[in-house]
């Protein structure tokens, strides 16, 4: 009789322990589908394109072209007396501007570089300037002084920095900024003196 309540007893012992291993996983069950109830997730992505910048010359101040080496640099056109036929105390005037092509997604802030010079350019002193309208002559009154005035041409001194305009839409190239090229000649100008000199501007986007 004992050997029999005791197996009666073990089974039941067993019975209870698998009833409440079942619990158990129920209960776990119930706890995972509750804690993703409270999970939520959100994505976000970003996109990112480059914008442009593109600045232009223009020696006649009206039409502007891109002059990207040396090499096709624009030709300054100067004033009577021409510079080809300099005497010394001459004065010479050459009209310059710079824009931003339509597409340029920025302003830009420009900086002259010493030119790079061939031939004699001794005695020529110049200076350069922005104006507020188009045009170069002794009349212009400079809006910001680029080159002071007496710098020797092959220089550029301390230069000022200035600024080209962001087109206002994509359909319309940015406002021109005017220069003023003025050039003067000193009293060592030797006969029949030749020389060039090229001016390198940078524009770096704002």
């Amino acid at each position: 009789m004992n050997q029999h309540h005791s197996s009666q007893d073990n089974r039941g012992r067993r019975r209870k322990v698998a009833a409440i291993l079942a619990g158990g996983v129920v209960v776990g069950v119930g706890t995972m589908a509750t804690l993703a109830a409270w999970t939520d997730t959100e994505y976000a992505t970003g996109t990112f394109t480059g914008g442009y910048f593109d600045l232009r010359g223009s020696t006649n101040q009206t039409t502007f072209s891109d002059h990207t080496t040396a090499g096709s640099s624009a030709a300054l056109a100067f004033t009577a007396p021409l510079a080809t036929q300099m005497s010394p105390g001459d004065v010479v005037y050459a009209p310059y501007a710079l824009n931003l092509f339509k597409t340029s997604t920025n302003a830009g802030t420009v900086v002259v570089s010493a030119p790079s010079t061939t031939g004699d350019v001794s005695d020529l002193t110049y200076t350069l300037f922005t104006t507020s309208a188009a045009g170069c002559s002794a009349a212009s009154t400079p809006v910001v002084t680029v080159v002071p005035a007496g710098t020797a041409v092959g220089s550029v001194g301390t230069p000022t920095s200035f600024t080209v305009a962001k087109p206002a839409n994509s359909a319309t190239d940015g406002v021109a900024t005017y220069l003023c090229f003025k050039v003067t000649a000193g009293a060592g100008l030797s006969q029949g003196q030749t020389g060039t000199a090229t001016w390198l501007f940078t524009a770096t986007s704002n």
